[in-house]
């Protein structure tokens, strides 16, 4: 009795499926096809895609560009500058330990100072900020230390009444003078007539000087 010829599997073609995986998406049942590029081949192709995505402008007006990189240079170290970044981008609130937290509140203090409306008020505000901070210095869940310094409650109080009474001569002076009331304008028209009565009549022509016109 004759045999039939024994069937070999036939290999697959790996070019196929990753074909059929870029137009499809589908995963073969198989192992994945691998990429058999050299390392110089994947370096060649990562600086072609870049240089495509600098023509295309993909890399212009970034937030950094041609300012320093943040971090731990520039002279100062700063083990948590990135992550005190990221809260400052996104306004995070209650998610900074309270070295980070403090450290921006301290910085944008004189302007939270200048909403309150009154002495009492800021005063109970840097008590509470300075309070804060000394609780912070005594935490013992670890963390970043705390460098924020305390503020001066009078000193502050002092500046804050100077900012104050700066905004407040800015303002009037950006304000226009109130246009003369009917009043007025009656009032001095009497008082120049008065005025011309005792220094007599005028020469014939001679309606009196521009300031001694009565308005219109």
């Amino acid at each position: 009795m004759d045999r039939e010829p024994e069937r070999r599997p036939q290999g697959r073609d790996h070019r196929v499926d990753a074909a059929r995986y870029r137009v499809d998406g589908d995963v073969p049942n198989g192992d994945a096809p691998r990429d058999t590029r050299t390392a110089a081949e994947m370096r060649a192709w990562a600086r072609t895609a870049i240089d495509l995505a600098i023509a295309r402008g993909e890399f212009d007006d970034l937030p950094l560009a041609g300012k320093p990189l943040p971090g731990p240079g520039g002279g100062t170290v700063d083990p948590d500058w990135w992550l005190r970044g990221l809260i400052e981008r996104e306004g995070l609130t209650g998610l900074a330990p309270p070295a980070l937290s403090l450290r921006a509140e301290s910085t944008g203090l004189h302007a939270e100072l200048d909403r309150l409306r009154s002495e009492a008020a800021v005063r109970s505000h840097l008590d509470d900020f300075n309070a804060r901070i000394v609780e912070a210095r005594r935490q013992l869940s670890g963390g970043p230390p705390v460098v924020t310094p305390t503020r001066d409650v009078d000193a502050e109080v002092l500046l804050w009444h100077e900012r104050r009474q700066a905004r407040r001569s800015a303002e009037a002076a950006t304000v226009p003078p109130r246009p003369p009331t009917w009043r007025e304008r009656r009032a001095l028209r009497r008082e120049l007539t008065r005025r011309r009565a005792v220094s007599g009549p005028s020469a014939p022509g001679d309606h009196g000087s521009p300031d001694e016109r009565s308005p219109a």
